[in-house]
């Protein structure tokens, strides 16, 4: 097996087991702006998971559509991250009040 199929698989498992927890957490996350960027994030992770599992079959697609899906994954990324650091943040001000 090749190292990188492994790290592939290790990739998907840890992404699963995200979107479990994002799934889990849903319920006990409140309305709101919170649960606004909650429900946009879940969706990213949706997608980021889609990505993970479709990674294996990467070496079918042509080089356009591959750059192409990789340059969303880094777009859906770097959003992923805005709104990740915006939502920890408001959650540091809320506690700090």
């Amino acid at each position: 097996m090749e190292i990188s199929f492994a790290i592939t698989i290790a990739s998907i498992v840890v992404m699963l087991y995200c979107l479990l927890l994002v799934i889990s957490l849903t319920k006990e996350i409140p309305g709101g702006l919170v649960g606004k960027q909650w429900r946009l994030l879940k969706i990213l992770v949706v997608l980021f998971t889609l990505g993970y599992l479709a990674t294996p079959f990467a070496g079918m697609l042509q080089a356009s559509t591959l750059k192409l899906i990789v340059s969303l994954i880094f777009l859906f990324g770097a959003i992923y991250v805005v709104i990740t650091v915006k939502l920890i943040h408001r959650i540091i001000k809320a506690l700090s009040n």
